[in-house]
């Protein structure tokens, strides 16, 4: 199984090639607003790393979200692309599941804007919890649910461990969940706030 991994929701992008869980070929670098200059051509190019076609590709996965509105409808626009004129599969991750990866015990925040971060719970690569939490909340959540911080600790005055995308999107590919219908692909949205519940 071929598969192309793609995340362009937030600061990062990442553009993965693996076989049966292998990575072939990938990068991952910061982009922030430049995504949609620099996705395709750094796609091509890791394609040619790995001595693939696009048509070689048997499934892709992106990530749905949290994010920006623009990041994730690049990633997301692209795979509905593949999956209707290439016929792949199209499979999911949220932005949260791969800020963590596999950890065992990780929670997981991100720039929100107007003093709320998005923020979740991630054990063994699998989403426990997500909400949007206000700044002052984010403390007493991470209290209730010790782990590993990820994405922007610098939010709340602390450290985050840094994220290796590639090794993280390798580590997730089994738990991608498959889109049924590639035409109903949505972003998923985070809006509204939410109190931690342990």
């Amino acid at each position: 199984m071929k598969s192309l991994v793609l995340d362009t929701a937030w600061k990062n992008m990442l553009v993965g090639l693996y076989e049966d869980g292998r990575l072939v070929a990938g990068s991952s670098q910061e982009a922030f607003k430049k995504q949609s200059e620099t996705l395709f051509v750094e796609l091509k190019k890791q394609l040619e790393q790995a001595g693939w076609k696009l048509q070689d590709v048997d499934e892709v996965i992106i990530t749905d979200g949290p994010g920006s509105y623009t990041g994730l409808r690049i990633a997301m626009t692209a795979a509905k692309i593949l999956g209707t004129q290439g016929k792949m599969k199209v499979r999911t991750l949220s932005t949260l599941q791969l800020y963590a990866g596999a950890d065992p015990c990780a929670n997981v925040i991100l720039d929100a804007r107007g003093g709320r971060v998005y923020a979740g719970c991630i054990e063994n690569g699998k989403e426990v919890w997500k909400g949007i939490l206000p700044l002052e909340q984010v403390d007493e959540f991470l209290a209730a649910h010790p782990g590993t911080l990820y994405g922007e600790g610098e939010l709340i005055g602390k450290s985050a461990k840094p994220t290796d995308f590639l090794a993280s999107a390798q580590a997730l590919i089994d738990l991608a969940r498959p889109v049924e219908d590639v035409d109903t692909l949505v972003p998923v949205y985070m809006k509204e706030s939410a109190r931690y519940l342990p």
